[in-house]
């Protein structure tokens, strides 16, 4: 309860100034009371011709009241400090972003309302007269708004309640008798009605909008959660299928070393038992040489002839096989065979992987992709604006409409001198715009007998007639060449043949991180009529080539 005194209190002894307690409290004629200071410095602020008003009531005065001490009004306000009382909220003072009161002096506190007849804004304070005095009856109040100069027209400086339908401005009704006269005017607030609607459109599609990235959001959040998931279990099955074949290679390795060891031990085996018959052999013939020797020097002839006969008997020949000796004993057969066989594991690999990374790529991209545009609204969503390079054209070519159409004239066009990017025997152009990591939609009008529609890297050559400078005829380039009877689709010189109705307007949608070009025929419905798919490297820029005169192709204004 005596909480709510002290505010009762603090607002019935307060300065509609500073809104802080009286301090020298005096009243003046009307019967309001302020600060001494403040009401000084509010009659002191600008040239009053000698009329002085209240702040509060707006009641006036001349000539300017003298102002004395209200001894008694600050005796009481003394003693309000003492029972406690304390001052407004900090949150009431104007802050960043706030709009301060204009009526405040010192510390300024947030405006509640801004009139756009005073042209002022107020705090809650200083906004009653608004509402108390007859006279503000007519005033105009909105909630405090900022800069409300710029709602003064600058030449008449009167409000701005009038909108220029002819000239989409806002004008004083001044401006509607000079230099707006005869133009189509409505007051401003008949005007906001009408755009208040089409606002609420924009906000309604904004919010579909806003759902539908939702959800896109969801459906990538949900897609990021299945590929993390998938990747997992892949890099698991993969390390299995790695670990198997990682054994598989050292079990060759184990059986290779164990082949050579094997081979090594027989041939060792073979040599050490022909070597220890030679020696048993060696040992068998120096006994019967000294046998030899001494039957040679016995001298009992007796002894000599009954022994020799079988002494020089000529020794046998021996079982032994015949073995060739090689001096250069080695197994670079066999290493040249394991040499063979790692370097076409390698070759494998390399390729496989290509395939793998392929696969890899193609597997995380279109599962993070947004689906593909079903129908020519959702095509649309995707729509680009591009205009035509004239430092580019050949110089038959003539651009127009805004740099959006090109026609194959017979006389040379009044380009700037010869540039380095400008075809100068192929009658083609390209566009300003260079496409990259996103998608991009546009549409083409051709007529004639034949023309070209595709997209190029900036590195395709400009010189000459060749393979190396024409739309579809090289790796740098994609292309669609179409005629009255049928299409073809062209890249590194590879040509497509393509059987669908004519249309003489062509839809073309890129999808740069996908790898995708796809060309359709454009009616009621949207025909494919044939799609790249690719890994896109550089920014392209889309490219047309008209091929006989008076022939032209469009870039038509999507909305």
């Amino acid at each position: 309860m005596a909480e709510a005194n002290i505010l009762v209190a603090h607002d019935q002894f307060s300065c509609s100034v500073c809104l802080e307690l009286l301090k020298d409290p005096v009243a003046i004629p009307c019967g309001h009371s302020y600060c001494m200071g403040c009401i000084k410095n509010c009659w002191d602020q600008t040239d009053h011709t000698g009329v002085y008003s209240c702040p509060q009531c707006r009641k006036t005065f001349t000539p300017r009241p003298d102002l004395c001490r209200n001894t008694m009004l600050a005796e009481v306000v003394e003693k309000l400090k003492k029972t406690g009382l304390s001052p407004p909220p900090a949150q009431s003072y104007a802050g960043p972003g706030d709009v301060p009161c204009d009526f405040c002096t010192g510390r300024k506190f947030k405006a509640v309302k801004s009139c756009l007849t005073c042209l002022a804004s107020y705090c809650e304070t200083h906004v009653k007269p608004h509402s108390e005095g007859a006279a503000f009856k007519r005033h105009k109040l909105i909630n405090a708004i900022g800069d409300l100069e710029q709602k003064l027209c600058a030449e008449h400086q009167k409000v701005l309640d009038i909108f220029c339908r002819t000239d989409q401005t806002c004008v004083c009704v001044l401006c509607t008798d000079e230099d707006h006269k005869s133009h189509d005017t409505v007051s401003a607030e008949k005007e906001r009605t009408g755009k208040q609607k089409q606002l609420g459109e924009t906000q309604i599609e904004i919010q579909q909008r806003i759902q539908e990235r939702l959800k896109e959001i969801e459906e990538l959040k949900q897609a990021v959660e299945t590929l993390k998931r998938s990747a997992c279990i892949e890099i698991k099955e993969s390390e299995k299928i790695f670990t198997e074949l990682i054994r598989s290679i050292e079990k060759i390795h184990t059986e290779v070393i164990e082949l050579i060891g094997a081979n090594e031990k027989a041939a060792v085996n073979q040599a050490e038992g022909r070597m220890k018959k030679l020696e048993q052999e060696i040992a068998e013939l120096r006994r019967r040489n000294t046998e030899l020797k001494q039957l040679s020097e016995t001298e009992d002839h007796i002894h000599f002839l009954q022994n020799f006969q079988s002494l020089c008997a000529p020794p046998g020949a021996g079982d032994l096989p015949s073995i060739t000796v090689n001096t250069d004993i080695s197994f670079g057969a066999v290493r040249k065979a394991v040499s063979e066989l790692k370097d076409h594991i390698v070759d494998f690999c390399k390729g496989e992987l290509v395939k793998i990374t392929t696969t890899v790529n193609e597997v995380a991209v279109y599962s993070l992709q947004a689906p593909e545009p079903r129908n020519r609204a959702e095509f649309l969503k995707y729509s680009c604006q591009l205009t035509l390079d004239p430092n580019t054209a050949y110089r038959e070519l003539c651009l127009s409409e805004g740099n959006r159409k090109v026609t194959w004239r017979r006389e040379n066009q009044r380009y700037p001198d010869d540039h380095p990017e400008r075809f100068d025997r192929s009658p083609q152009v390209l566009c300003r715009e260079g496409l990259s990591g996103t998608r991009c939609y546009w549409e083409i009008e051709w007529s004639g007998e034949w023309a070209s529609i595709g997209v190029t890297y900036k590195g395709i050559s400009r010189k000459g007639w060749d393979h190396s400078c024409r739309l579809g005829c090289n790796d740098k380039s994609w292309s669609l060449y179409c005629s009255d009877s049928s299409y073809t689709a062209w890249h590194n010189n590879n040509q497509t043949a393509i059987t669908a109705p004519h249309s003489p307007r062509i839809g073309v949608y890129l999808d740069f991180n996908a790898g995708t070009l796809s060309f359709y025929g454009v009616s009621d419905t949207m025909t494919l009529l044939h799609r790249f798919q690719t890994t896109f490297t550089e920014p392209l820029y889309p490219g047309f080539g008209v091929h006989c005169y008076d022939s032209s192709v469009t870039i038509c204004q999507l909305n």
